[in-house]
């Protein structure tokens, strides 16, 4: 079944909903919307229809409608305003759990990412640095320190270690390029890394540098990268505005 799903500030756009699916139809009616936001098919600031008149248009009932509506709005894609309706906050990036870089993923994505560089030092590894490279603490590590910006909003602040015999870096380099390509373009490929992905409150300084409340909550990922050969390339401790950003895992039964 395809019906019409009008917007107020665009053309009408096709949602389809599968009553043969096992899925639920809130969920089909929510991914759908879901897309066309994260495309920019549906604008920020855009208002959602009101419930009753978008149950009709989509052939579902109204708890259905609800449904779907509530789970954008608790993933952060909505908002409800009294007075105003429900309207579209912003698209939210949503990064596959592979291995990559986030500004790879950013610009594979048309999220327009932009880099500010905080800190850039040759220092000594502290101990858990120095013990995820697999090096004797101490050794001399270049340590990066960076604002991820996507669509003109801060997103993710990110605090890398390269050893320093692996790749020599400059400020302007990191500010216009991701980690990852600097690798590649010196012919050092990340072919196996560990991750771990936590979540954390943001503290005072983060809130700031991140546009966020203090407190806010935020998705924390720690990686070490090693090439083919086994020799560690690169450290990683990241921080991102969960209001702005989630992990996506394709999974399968074995």
């Amino acid at each position: 079944m395809t019906s019409e799903l009008s917007m107020p500030q665009g053309r009408p756009r096709p949602v389809e909903v599968d009553r043969t699916s096992p899925v639920p139809l809130y969920f089909q009616v929510a991914t759908r919307l879901q897309e066309l936001i994260e495309k920019g098919e549906i604008g920020v600031g855009a208002r959602i229809e009101n419930e009753v008149d978008l149950a009709e248009r989509l052939g579902v009932s109204r708890p259905t409608t609800r449904r779907a509506i509530q789970y954008l709005v608790e993933r952060g894609m909505l908002v409800r305003k009294r007075g105003v309706g429900t309207q579209v906050v912003h698209p939210k990036v949503r990064r596959p759990v592979e291995l990559s870089s986030l500004y790879d993923d950013l610009v594979a994505g048309d999220r327009s990412p932009r880099t500010e560089v905080l800190r850039l030092e040759v220092m000594p590894a502290a101990d858990p640095v120095a013990a995820a490279l697999e090096v004797p603490p101490g050794t001399l590590v270049t340590w990066i320190e960076r604002l991820r910006y996507a669509g003109g909003e801060p997103l993710a602040l990110m605090h890398n270690a390269i050893p320093v015999d692996v790749l020599p870096l400059t400020r302007e380099e990191l500010a216009a390029h991701g980690l990852y390509e600097l690798l590649r373009r010196n012919g050092l490929t990340p072919r196996i890394a560990t991750q771990v992905i936590g979540a954390r409150s943001a503290t005072a300084a983060e809130a700031r540098t991140l546009d966020e409340k203090r407190g806010a909550s935020l998705l924390t990922m720690t990686r070490t990268a090693w090439d083919a050969g086994g020799r560690a390339l690169e450290y990683g401790s990241h921080v991102y505005r969960a209001s702005r950003y989630s992990f996506e895992l394709n999974l399968s039964a074995g």
